[in-house]
């Protein structure tokens, strides 16, 4: 009976989390309810030019949530990829080491009950699931400066050469 309350707790519970991030979801929503000029000849005095981003965010993302670093090579940041190639692979090998020596001493306390096996068995498990956090975050970031990288791509900052000054140029995409 405790279970079953407990179970009704909990669904009652996540259902308000649902509601409420739908809510959200629907407050952050861009309406455009406005009444649109209809199209026709375009104004002569009009000297609007249309924005068009080279590279999309969003697909940015989704590469590099596929492959990491993926995402990179579409922004044309070619020597970012191996950087979290590099990265990753290193933690990679850092968490197959500790898990590695979690079972082994694991399995040293379970044969020998020593203290000192229960010891070093939670520090290198302590350590594989700190490597795991650093992984996660990593994958996050890449995510994040795939996203980042492609809105700025038409980011320009270039040289003046009659007046030898920088110039900075960027384009904004406004609805």
């Amino acid at each position: 009976m405790k279970n079953l309350k407990e179970f009704s707790n909990y669904l009652k519970l996540s259902t308000k989390h649902i509601i409420s991030f739908i809510f959200l979801l629907l407050l952050l929503q861009d309406f455009n309810i406005a009444q649109q000029k209809p199209i026709t000849e375009p104004d002569k005095n009009e000297n609007d030019s249309l924005f068009v981003m080279k590279k999309s965010p969003l697909g940015a993302v989704l590469r590099s949530a596929v492959l990491p670093g993926w995402g990179q090579i579409y922004n044309e940041s070619y020597i970012k990829a191996p950087i979290i190639w590099g990265i990753i692979g290193g933690l990679a090998a850092a968490w197959i080491y500790n898990n590695n020596k979690y079972v082994d001493n694991r399995d040293l306390y379970i044969q020998t009950n020593n203290e000192r096996f229960r010891t070093l068995r939670v520090f290198y498990q302590d350590q594989r699931d700190l490597v795991s956090i650093y992984i996660g975050i990593t994958y996050l970031l890449n995510l994040i400066d795939a996203y980042v990288d492609a809105q700025l791509f038409d980011f320009s900052v270039e040289e003046n050469l009659q007046t030898n000054q920088t110039q900075l140029s960027f384009r904004l995409k406004l609805n």
